[in-house]
């Protein structure tokens, strides 16, 4: 189960619903092994497409180098489809290269980027295999 604050949801949808009709994407990182998605890092769609997305490499690395020197890892690697259903793409399967990252996917195909509800869906993708998983947000996240 993703377990995910309330602050963070929003601003996941609001990346979404702002980069519309192009596909957004980002990392929460966390501290490591905690499973704790603490900072929203919202990252730049170099694809600059409608239907993929891909991280800037350079940004990529340097992000990396900063959850490392921070001891952080990505609890969350999400994205927007703004077509289709919130479910990974046979693409987004290929490019899940963080087993114990929780893939979220957010759908902003109903209302674009005007108000309304999405459709926010969060996964496992180890070695190909997709599995859906709970999301539960919750007001904050509890101290450790």
């Amino acid at each position: 189960m993703l377990t995910i604050d309330q602050a963070t949801y929003d601003a996941i949808v609001a990346h979404a619903k702002r980069d519309h009709p192009d596909e957004a994407c980002g990392i929460v990182a966390g501290p490591e092994g905690s499973d704790r998605p603490e900072r929203l890092v919202e990252m730049v769609n170099a694809a600059g497409s409608p239907t993929f997305y891909e991280f800037d490499s350079t940004d990529l690395l340097a992000l990396y180098k900063q959850m490392w020197d921070n001891d952080e890892e990505p609890v969350v690697v999400y994205h927007s489809h703004t077509a289709t259903e919130a479910y990974p793409s046979t693409t987004d399967i290929g490019l899940a290269n963080e087993p114990g990252a929780h893939y979220v996917l957010v759908s902003t195909r109903e209302h674009g980027n005007n108000d309304g509800p999405v459709e926010f869906r969060s996964y496992r993708i180890v070695d190909g295999v997709v599995t859906e998983e709970e999301v539960s947000v919750v007001p904050a996240l509890p101290e450790i």
